[in-house]
């Protein structure tokens, strides 16, 4: 039997406004704002962005500051949700180590990949 249920997860960050509504806008989940803690919440789960003042962006593909954690999100067609994350503030690097998938930083410098579903 589970201990407890329904994991979430924190993403440090500068802004967690910004990271909130951006990340809300991609999977369409609602936003809770505050200056220090921010979170989107959807389907019974929870993404939660903690500010940090001395934050430091993860670097991709080097690993002088690693990703510590990224995100693999969904979508039927990569050419239409790069479109729509690019509109949103994502940048999508040189580096693309693979096909199937397609590798971009969300405006806080985190990596994260949209997967073909």
């Amino acid at each position: 039997m589970a201990i407890a249920k329904y994991p979430s997860f924190a993403l440090d960050c500068p802004d967690p406004v910004a990271l909130a509504e951006f990340y809300g806008a991609i999977l369409g989940w609602e936003v809770k704002k505050d200056d220090n803690w921010s979170e989107i919440r959807g389907d019974g789960h929870c993404i939660g962005f903690q500010r940090v003042d001395a934050y430091r962006a993860p670097e991709w593909p080097g690993q002088e500051v690693p990703q510590q954690i990224h995100l693999d999100l969904m979508v039927q067609d990569l050419d239409t949700g790069e479109a729509e994350v690019l509109e949103l503030g994502a940048t999508k690097p040189e580096h693309q180590p693979g096909t199937t998938f397609r590798v971009f930083l969300d405006p806080a410098g985190h990596p994260f990949c949209l997967c073909v579903d």
